[in-house]
């Protein structure tokens, strides 16, 4: 697996068309841009943002933002050529719209890979990031999630998922819950994040706090984003608590001591603590950047 150090908090969703956005994109403080050049930009823009996102990533500093470009399906007359134009600038990932199987991936990889060869490019830095939007892909995510070491993360396409459900969307995110359950499952069982979907309504901040609530408790490590205005509230909910970041650091803190006198399993005010409790632990310090000294 291709492995980033970045926090995907947020992934915010700037339409490739949209020059001011692209050019300001570092400056919104998401961890993630998604550059996107497919359901954002209609069929006849296609060609004018891939050369503009093409050009925007050549001479815009994003900062640490991690930049990923979501293509045009593979099915489409756009998909190949977004590809022979966005991979060789090398972004932090590409980000394949409506997965459905692992062969599909594997094919998306073999042409990746084809590009890299011909420009002398490594076949270790851009990752994959799985979208899945169809009731498909929600069957086949755990095969997506692991068929090669390239995939980064998988993500949840809300609002294409009902669609292909030929359901309603509801606030309360029922009809989508089971889908949004077994893709974070794929996803952990292959070490990997794993992204909520947009919450739509950018006026209903109280709606958007309780659905990034509900996401993290369920495993997701992040929220796609459709407004700067919402990052700062999944950042909020996302971020540790003071007080479980003074458990986490008293947990690891103790973990080391005793690691150093021989002792793998210990207790802390009567419950115990094993490596999967300091496993959780560190993570909620790697969150929080605090570091054990």
């Amino acid at each position: 697996m291709i492995k980033s150090n970045k926090k995907r908090r947020t992934m915010l969703y700037i339409p490739g068309n949209n020059p001011a956005m692209l050019q300001q994109g570092g400056t919104y403080g998401a961890d993630s841009l998604l550059l996107d050049l497919e359901d954002a930009v209609a069929m006849n823009q296609k060609d004018a943002a891939r050369f503009l996102v093409r050009n925007m990533i050549k001479n815009i500093n994003y900062y640490n933002t991690e930049v990923c470009v979501r293509i045009n399906h593979l099915s489409t007359p756009f998909g190949i050529l977004d590809l022979e134009e966005i991979v060789p600038l090398q972004p932090d990932a590409i980000r394949y719209p409506k997965a459905e199987s692992a062969d599909e991936l594997l094919e998306l990889i073999t042409i990746i890979e084809q590009i890299e060869k011909k420009h002398n490019l490594p076949h270790d830095k851009v990752a994959i990031h799985a979208m899945i939007e169809t009731a498909m892909g929600v069957q086949n995510v755990f095969t997506i999630a692991g068929c090669s070491p390239r995939m980064g993360a998988i993500t949840i396409g809300g609002q294409d998922l009902t669609a292909d459900m030929n359901i309603i969307y509801t606030p309360d995110g029922a009809g989508i819950d089971f889908a949004r359950k077994r893709i974070v499952m794929a996803a952990k069982a292959h070490r990997m994040d794993v992204i909520d979907t947009v919450f739509p309504d950018v006026n209903d901040e109280e709606g958007l706090r309780a659905e990034t609530e509900y996401a993290k408790k369920i495993g997701f490590t992040g929220k796609a984003v459709i407004n700067p205005r919402q990052i700062d509230i999944i950042h909020d909910v996302f971020a540790p608590t003071e007080e479980e970041i003074r458990k986490a650091y008293r947990i690891v803190k103790e973990f080391q001591q005793n690691t150093e006198a021989g002792i793998g399993v210990f207790s802390i005010d009567g419950k115990m603590i094993d490596a999967p409790v300091v496993a959780r632990a560190r993570y909620i310090l790697e969150l929080a950047n605090v570091v054990v000294k």
